[in-house]
């Protein structure tokens, strides 16, 4: 996980993260990541359109943006 969220801060590479909030809901979010340490990551969430934190236990799933890998592939 720690590849593609600092390929995501050095390329700006979006990337698609499935999450569990605080409150046991899932969301799926397209983000840019800005910052990471041990225990959150701050990142851009294009759905809210601001920088928000996220925990990293909370992260069910995180992969690069399918739209985003067609762009790299060309």
């Amino acid at each position: 996980m720690d590849v593609l969220l600092l390929r995501s801060i050095e390329e700006h590479m979006p990337l698609e993260m499935i999450y569990l909030s605080e409150d046991q809901q899932i969301s799926q979010r397209q983000l840019l990541v800005k910052e990471i340490n041990d225990e959150y990551i701050r990142a851009y969430c294009l759905l809210r359109k601001q920088i928000r934190t996220f925990r990293r236990e909370n992260i069910l799933s995180i992969m690069p943006n399918s739209a985003s890998k067609k762009s790299y592939l060309h």
